[in-house]
C-alpha cells in the first residue's frame, strides 16, 4: 500500500477485517486520574497509517493505570473522553491524553488471552537457548554473538553461589561430626570393654589392696563410657539438626529458585519476541510495505504483550519469594551455624573435664602387689609354630623341659551392644 492510497484509506471501510485469532475481546470504559507529572502510566502503539487500532504495549508500575489495574497490554483503546481514535496516530492519541483535564475517561475492549496460547515453539527454544547462555562465560557468549548482560547483572546469582558454598559447608560439618562421633564410639567401647575386664579381675584377687585399685580402675573406665554416651546423646541432635537444614531447608530454597530462572527465562523469552517483532515492524515499514499481521489488528503482537506482562508479574513475585527466602537462610545459617557449633564444643569441653576428673582420681593407686601361683607362666603348650623335622632343619638343641602354658583370655564382649543412643 503506497503512501498515496494510505492517506486516503478510510477506517470505517476497512481493507480487512480483524483476525483476531479466536481471542475473545469485551469493551468498558474506565476513569483515570493523572499523577503530579500529568501521566497516567501507560505506553501504547498502532494507529495510523499501519494498523487499524491504537492498544496499550505497557503499563508501568506505581502510576494510575496500574493502582487501577482494569487496563492490561494488549487492550484496545477505542475513545478518549467519549471520541473516537480510529484513525489517529499513536501521537495523537498521547496529546489527546495530555491535553485532557485531571480526570481522563478511557473506552477500552479487552484482550481476553490465553497465556498458553502465547507459549509457542519459538518461545520455549527461546527459553532453552537462555539457560545454556546462563551457564557460559561472557568470552564464549560474546563470540557466540549471543546476549547475557541481563542475565549477568542478576544480584541473585551471588546469593545463590553463596547458598552453593554454605551447602558444601554444612556438608562437610555433617561428614566430620559423623565421623568424631565413631571414633568417640569406638573410644567409649574400649573404656567399657577395659571396665569390665579389671572389675573381672578384682573380684578375682584375694588381697584387699589389689582388689580395690583393680575395681577402682574399672570402674572408673566405665564411668568414663557412661559420661561418652551422655556426650553422644548431645552431639547426635546437632547432627540431626544440621542434616535438616542440609536436606531440607536448603533443597526448598534451591526449588524456588529453580522456579524463579524459570520464570525469569520466559520472561525474558517473551521480552526478545516482542523486540524482533518490532524489528520485523520496522523493517517493513522501511520497505514501504505492511504486514498482514499489523493491518488485521497486530492480534500476534497485542497476545505476545500480554503474555509477556503475565510472565513479569510471575517472574517479579517469585524474585520476591527467593529474595525473602535466601535472606531468611543466610540469618538462619549465621545464627543456626554458630548455635551448634556451641553445643558440640560445649559437650565435648564437659567429656573432657569429667573424663579428667575420674583419671586424676587413679593417681597414686599403682602399682600394687599381687599373690600368683608359682606355674602361672607355665603354659601346656608351645605358643610358637614348630618346624616340621621332615622339611627344616632343626636349629636348636633339644631341651627337656615342660612347654609353657597359654592362659585363656577373658571374654571382650564385642558382641555386645553397650551403648544405645536411640533413648
Amino acid at each position: 500500500m503506497h503512501n498515496d492510497d494510505l492517506q486516503n484509506y478510510d477506517y470505517e471501510d476497512e481493507q480487512f477485517e480483524e483476525d483476531t485469532m479466536g481471542i475473545k475481546v469485551t469493551s468498558g470504559k474506565l476513569t483515570l486520574t493523572k499523577d503530579d507529572r500529568n501521566m497516567v502510566g501507560i505506553s501504547i502503539g498502532g494507529g495510523y497509517p499501519n494498523c487499524p487500532c491504537v492498544y496499550v504495549v505497557q503499563i508501568f508500575d506505581n502510576t494510575p493505570a496500574s493502582r487501577e489495574g482494569t487496563l492490561e497490554s494488549g487492550d484496545e483503546i477505542t475513545m478518549v473522553n467519549n471520541r473516537s481514535v480510529k484513525g489517529k496516530t499513536k501521537n495523537e492519541v498521547v496529546k489527546a491524553i495530555q491535553g485532557s483535564g485531571r480526570d481522563v475517561v478511557l473506552t477500552y475492549n479487552k484482550l481476553h488471552a490465553d497465556q498458553e496460547q502465547g507459549n509457542t515453539l519459538d518461545i520455549i527454544l527461546k527459553k532453552v537457548k537462555h539457560r545454556i547462555v546462563e551457564h557460559m562465560s561472557s568470552s564464549t557468549a560474546d563470540s557466540l554473538g549471543l546476549s547475557r548482560a541481563i542475565l549477568c547483572n542478576d544480584s541473585l546469582v551471588k546469593k545463590l553461589q553463596e547458598l552453593e558454598r554454605n551447602a558444601d559447608l554444612y556438608r562437610g560439618l555433617v561428614g566430620y561430626i559423623q565421623s568424631l562421633m565413631k571414633h568417640y564410639f569406638e573410644l567409649f567401647r574400649a573404656h567399657k570393654q577395659l571396665g569390665d575386664v579389671f572389675s573381672e579381675v578384682a573380684v578375682r584377687e584375694s588381697l584387699e589392696r589389689a582388689n580395690q585399685a583393680f575395681h577402682k580402675y574399672g570402674e572408673t573406665h566405665r564411668n568414663m563410657a557412661k559420661t561418652g554416651v551422655k556426650m553422644l546423646k548431645i552431639m547426635k541432635p546437632i547432627l540431626t539438626d544440621l542434616g535438616t537444614f542440609l536436606t531440607k531447608a536448603i533443597p526448598d530454597t534451591e526449588l524456588t529458585v529453580q522456579k524463579y530462572a524459570d520464570a525469569k527465562f520466559e520472561y525474558l523469552s517473551y521480552c526478545l519476541k516482542v523486540k524482533e517483532m518490532d524489528d520485523e515492524e520496522v523493517a517493513i515499514n522501511q520497505m514501504q510495505e505492511s504486514l498482514y499481521r499489523v493491518e488485521t489488528g497486530n492480534y500476534e503482537y497485542r497476545l505476545v504483550l500480554r503474555c509477556r506482562q503475565l510472565a513479569r508479574i510471575r517472574f517479579s513475585k517469585l524474585r520476591s519469594d527467593v529474595s525473602v527466602k535466601l535472606d531468611l537462610l543466610d540469618q538462619k545459617h549465621v545464627q543456626d551455624i554458630l548455635f551448634q557449633l556451641q553445643r558440640l564444643i560445649t559437650a565435648i569441653s564437659r567429656y573432657n573435664d569429667e573424663a579428667a576428673k575420674e583419671i586424676r582420681e587413679l593417681i597414686g593407686l599403682f602399682p600394687v602387689e599381687m599373690d600368683l601361683k608359682e606355674d602361672v607362666f607355665q603354659y601346656k603348650q608351645n605358643p610358637f609354630q614348630r618346624f616340621d623335622s621332615e622339611d627344616h632343619e632343626d636349629l636348636s638343641p633339644s631341651v627337656p623341659s615342660e612347654a609353657p602354658q597359654t592362659l585363656p583370655s577373658p571374654s571382650t564382649g564385642h558382641e555386645m551392644n553397650i551403648i544405645d543412643l536411640s533413648e
